[in-house]
């Protein structure tokens, strides 16, 4: 991971915090973790019928994986909520339904799409991102649905920011989830912020999370499933994938990178991935590789290789889609990626942007 990575720290002798996280992972006795866990769940679980716990869930392999375990390992009760990806495709769907089948109940939010169009177009064009409003959505709906259903547990995934290196605001925070660090690293923003001449309040209301009194009222605790067990996107792979009819990505692999299994859902997402690169230096396959070889299933050298091969890929598989989804002409489009580039991370070489440090 290179030092433009937001939110990354080094150490002085050139460890980033991810690494300190994968370090500290060492000593971790993951048995008492699970006694941890097996101790909350019995505190939340519900005696009169109802749903024990939420899953925000994309239908993925890591949401998957969490709800799976959950129902079938722990015999809970879990609620699964999606907020609707930008553009769905069939895979997604596809593989919802596949875990659906095993016997989940489910709740599949979608927001107004011709507002959510209109953030989409002005995010990609003011910040690069089109899924600035979707961050947002997928933290603020299923607390909303918790609070509605009266059902005080949720669950994510892992606690990105300590596991891939970025800001932690406290230790608490690799366990438990607030309002606080929503905003402040999966957002970035207050989506009250948003309101324009064609933007109003009510327009924003599946962005807003609840007030911390509500949350505090019902005793709502939202919780990283990764703090309790060791985290591992491959495993987590490797696991539904023998549970359900998983379908992968076409074409053998996802756009910009080598892997076929991540973030299937929205077809939106190879463009997302491709400004990552843009914006800051590393691309999707970089990211991958990184994950891959900090668990030890794969050398840097073998990362270091693919991340070469893949990372200035261009996202052609779902382009035309994008392009009438933001209501860009390709010129547009492209303008709009090149003024996202950094000129401490780019130099023009006649007629191509070519990194000024690539990855060694």
């Amino acid at each position: 991971m290179p030092s433009s990575r937001p939110r990354i720290v080094f150490s002085s002798e050139g460890y980033c915090n991810g690494c300190k996280t994968t370090f500290a992972k060492k000593e971790i006795n993951w048995d008492d973790r699970e006694k941890e866990f097996i101790e909350l769940i019995a505190r939340y679980k519900n005696k009169d019928g109802n749903y024990d716990c939420i899953v925000p869930w994309s239908g993925g392999k890591d949401s998957s994986y969490i709800a799976y375990i959950l129902k079938f390992k722990y015999n809970l009760n879990p609620l699964l909520v999606t907020f609707s990806p930008l553009l769905p495709n069939d895979i997604g769907h596809y593989n919802r339904e596949s875990l659906l089948d095993l016997g989940f109940n489910h709740i599949n939010y979608r927001a107004d799409p011709k507002v959510s169009r209109y953030l989409a177009k002005r995010f990609f064009t003011e910040r690069g991102n089109p899924k600035v409003h979707w961050d947002a959505g997928i933290n603020s709906v299923p607390m909303n649905v918790a609070l509605k259903y009266n059902i005080p547990l949720v669950f994510y995934a892992e606690h990105g920011e300590s596991e891939y290196g970025g800001k932690l605001l406290s230790e608490e925070h690799r366990k438990i989830r607030d309002i606080a660090e929503i905003l402040e690293n999966n957002v970035g923003d207050d989506p009250m912020n948003w309101v324009d001449d064609k933007i109003n309040d009510n327009d924003l209301l599946p962005y807003l999370m609840p007030e911390a009194e509500e949350v505090d009222k019902i005793g709502m605790k939202a919780m990283y499933f990764g703090y309790f067990f060791p985290w591992d996107v491959q495993y987590n792979y490797e696991f539904i994938k023998d549970k359900i009819d998983f379908k992968l990505a076409r074409n053998g692999k996802s756009d910009c990178t080598f892997t076929n299994y991540d973030s299937l859902d929205d077809k939106i997402d190879d463009v997302y991935y491709y400004m990552q690169y843009v914006k800051f230096g590393f691309g999707r396959a970089s990211r991958d590789a990184s994950r891959i070889i900090q668990r030890k299933n794969m050398t840097r050298e073998e990362g270091l290789s693919l991340a070469l091969k893949y990372d200035d890929e261009f996202p052609k598989t779902y382009y035309t889609d994008v392009l009438n989804f933001l209501g860009l002409e390709i010129p547009e489009f492209r303008d709009i990626v090149d003024k996202h580039r950094n000129d401490e991370i780019w130099k023009l070489q006649g007629n191509s942007w070519k990194l000024k440090y690539p990855p060694t």
